[in-house]
């Protein structure tokens, strides 16, 4: 338990964000309670141009005091200056350096393009990584790479005139021992999926009118598990989708295939009968026991097998899902883990550490799970970048969550040519996404004003079919703020 005693809400956020990259898995009181057994004691002190930091360890018995100056009529530098003064306190006490220094945003490339897009040179971008937020070395350089591909990526995007389609199928055969994605067990869903269906149709061919006149880039299609649906919904989804939007200036086509236990070779032939251009098939970890543990139903020889099947029916563009930080898993793990992978070739691969959310079942019993060793080390990281390396992959998108094992980052491979554009689009935030079904996030960016808004579909399904019309009045209010 972390006491957070702040005089001044202002920077509670940053802080604790930053606490948590330090004492993850720790919860924060807001008051000083005689009764709770506190691991560390935080408390902050608001003057008229200074804030001061006491930090107070109960487990090693020392307390650290910092002070800084402040200028809170520049809320970016103090904030920053706050940070970089926790750091080093925080250091000292627990004897960690984070990769990421005072960072706690999930989209540190950001940064970096946005300086690179400003005019900036590169060891100025450098310069001000390392002394703003303290990143290492390793972090700064992998930023900067990624960057730099990221704009040659999008460079043939149209931010004002396009936009993205994102489409929701929030339903899985099981549920994962660490997600806290919108889900729900196909098997309760199978026999109303038509009504599921009837909402997403509805309003899919809202957004198409609304959208008219402007150019789809890329298409998504995620979930949950897509193809937890039937061969006949996945074909009528299909359908639906082609014959709703046009298609003829679309860069990329992906549909989640997800977890190998949902893929058969005839809904395959479905994807690629409508032209699906991309496809994720994702084992997670090639390790028997752990899949089990994780609550995955499938086998390693049946990720093998559907990966085979779609390379037969002439899918070429497949990506595979990795987590780095599973439970029980060890360097050597990941290893073998990696050679499975490179047997099989795929085209890319997204190297996921692991983020325990507060839904997620691990978190929420603990109890249950408590004796689950859990590790996440920069060595995994590296091993997995250097077997990318190995199959031609070059790193092309990164983001963070909070609670990530080991404060690292998730990244994106792909050999030349096959780099997901949405998944950077999604990161970087500069196109407005359209999203259509339970539990997704429509994204509308404002370019003159650079920013965007969000208009969130409720989560679950049973409300989303109810009250579809009010799903697609939200959306009709923000895309017309957006035009006026």
């Amino acid at each position: 338990m972390i006491g957070l005693l702040l005089d001044d809400q202002s920077f509670e956020q940053d802080i604790r964000e930053l606490l948590m990259a330090f004492y993850p898995g720790e919860r924060f009181l807001h008051e000083e309670n005689p009764d709770e057994e506190f691991r560390l004691l935080v408390r902050g002190v608001t003057g008229e141009d200074f804030f001061r930091l006491s930090l107070e360890d109960k487990e090693l018995g020392i307390t650290k005091t910092s002070t800084t100056e402040a200028d809170f009529s520049d809320r970016f530098e103090t904030k920053n200056r706050i940070k970089r003064m926790l750091y080093g306190m925080a250091g000292e006490l627990t004897g960690r350096k984070l990769p990421w220094g005072t960072l706690t945003g999930i989209r540190p490339v950001k940064i970096a393009m946005t300086k690179l897009l400003s005019g900036s040179k590169e060891e100025e971008v450098y310069g001000y990584m390392k002394e703003t937020y303290l990143t290492s070395d390793q972090k700064v350089d992998l930023s900067l790479d990624i960057a730099k591909r990221e704009l040659n990526l999008l460079s043939s995007i149209d931010y004002e005139n396009g936009y993205s389609l994102y489409i929701g199928i929030p339903f899985c055969p099981t549920t994962c021992l660490y997600c806290s994605f919108t889900s729900f067990p196909i098997s309760q869903w199978e026999k109303r999926m038509d009504d599921y269906l009837e909402a997403l149709f509805k309003e899919m061919e809202f957004t198409a009118r609304r959208m008219e006149g402007k150019i789809l880039d890329t298409v998504y299609v995620g979930g949950g598990t897509p193809t937890s649906l039937s061969a006949e919904h996945l074909e009528k989804l299909m359908e639906k989708l082609k014959e709703t939007f046009d298609f003829r200036s679309v860069k990329e086509f992906t549909v989640e295939a997800g977890r190998p236990d949902s893929i058969t070779e005839e809904k395959l032939k479905v994807l690629k009968k409508y032209g699906v251009t991309r496809i994720s098939i994702n084992p997670q970890t090639m390790k028997e026991e752990t899949l089990k543990i994780i609550g995955r139903r499938h086998t390693v020889e049946m990720v093998k097998d559907r990966f085979r099947s779609a390379r037969s029916l002439g899918f070429d563009n497949i990506n595979m899902d990795l987590i780095i930080g599973l439970p029980g898993e060890d360097l050597e793990d990941v290893r073998r883990t990696m050679e499975e992978i490179k047997s099989l070739g795929p085209d890319g691969i997204t190297v996921h550490t692991l983020a325990i959310k507060r839904a997620a079942r691990l978190n929420m019993y603990k109890e249950q799970y408590g004796d689950l060793k859990i590790t996440g080390t920069q060595e995994m990281i590296d091993l997995t970048a250097s077997y990318a390396r190995s199959m031609r992959q070059e790193p092309y998108y990164l983001y963070r969550q909070k609670n990530m094992a080991g404060n690292f980052e998730n990244v994106g491979y792909s050999v030349p040519g096959k780099a997901c554009i949405y998944n950077i689009l999604i990161m970087e935030e500069k196109q407005t996404i359209a999203a259509c079904g339970a539990g997704t996030t429509t994204k509308v960016v404002f370019p003159s004003e650079n920013r965007l808004e969000r208009v969130e579909n409720v989560k679950d399904v049973e409300q989303y079919i109810a009250r579809i019309d009010e799903m697609i009045e939200r959306k009709e209010k923000m895309l017309a703020k957006s035009e006026m």
